[in-house]
C-alpha cells in the first residue's frame, strides 16, 4: 500500500513536527508507518521522505539513495555532488550541526513540490543525532549529496520547504530543467539567469 504525498499547501507541512517518545518509537503504529514510508519513496522515486509529506506531524524520515537513481549522472556529475549511495535508514528526532559550512549549490527538487526545480544552496558536511527505528542512539556524518538530503528532510521536520530556500530566478518545470539547465554548470545557469551574486 502507497501512502498520498500531500503537496505544497497543506498546513502540515508548513508546523514543526512533535517529536516521537521512546515507546512511541518502537511501537507497532511507527513500524508500520516506516514500512509504508520505505515503500512509498521507492515507488515515487525518491531519496528521502519525511513523515509530514505523509500527513503525519512526527519527527520521522526515511533515506535511500539508492545506485540505480545515479546511473543517468556522469562521473563527473557525481564527483561534483559528492554522490554515493546511501543504504536505507530511519532518522528520528534528528538534531543536526554543520560540520562544513562551505555551500554548495545544486538544483533540488521535492516530493510535495511535484513537477518543479530549483537552486539551493546547502552545507556542504552535516552530523546528525538521532534515533534509529530501534530507539537506538544513532551519529550520522554526511557529506555532499547525502548531506544535502538530510538537510532537505530535517527542514521537512521544521516546516520549511526547499522553496524557502532557493534562488527564486532558477524555478523551473522538471521539463524545462531537462530541456535548457540539466547539462549546464551551476555558474553557467547563474549566468544565464543573471545571477551574479549567490544568495545569503
Amino acid at each position: 500500500m502507497m501512502l498520498k504525498i500531500v503537496q505544497a499547501g497543506e498546513p502540515v507541512l508548513r508546523r514543526r513536527a512533535r517529536e516521537l517518545t521512546p515507546e512511541e518509537m518502537t511501537g507497532p503504529a511507527v513500524r508500520q508507518l516506516i514500512s509504508l514510508m520505505r515503500e512509498t519513496m521507492r515507488d515515487a522515486p525518491g531519496v528521502g521522505l519525511a513523515a509530514p509529506q505523509v500527513g503525519v506531524d512526527v519527527r520521522l524520515a526515511v533515506i535511500e539513495d539508492r545506485a540505480e537513481y545515479q546511473a543517468g549522472l556522469s562521473p563527473e556529475e557525481l564527483a561534483a555532488r559528492e554522490r554515493k549511495p546511501v543504504d536505507f535508514h530511519v532518522i528520528i528526532n534528528p538534531r543536526l550541526t554543520v560540520e562544513d559550512p562551505e555551500p554548495v549549490e545544486f538544483f533540488e527538487g521535492c516530493l510535495s513540490v511535484s513537477g518543479y526545480s530549483a537552486l539551493v544552496r546547502r552545507a556542504r558536511a552535516v552530523r546528525v543525532e538521532a534515533f534509529n527505528e530501534n530507539g537506538e542512539a544513532i551519529s550520522l556524518r554526511a557529506r555532499g549529496w547525502y548531506a544535502r538530503i538530510l538537510q532537505h528532510e530535517i527542514d521537512h521536520l521544521d516546516g520549511m520547504l526547499y522553496l524557502d530556500r532557493m534562488e527564486p530566478r532558477s524555478f523551473t518545470t522538471l521539463e524545462n530543467h531537462r530541456r535548457h539547465w540539466a547539462s549546464r554548470q551551476v555558474a553557467e545557469v547563474r549566468q544565464a539567469l543573471g545571477l551574479t551574486e549567490p544568495r545569503g
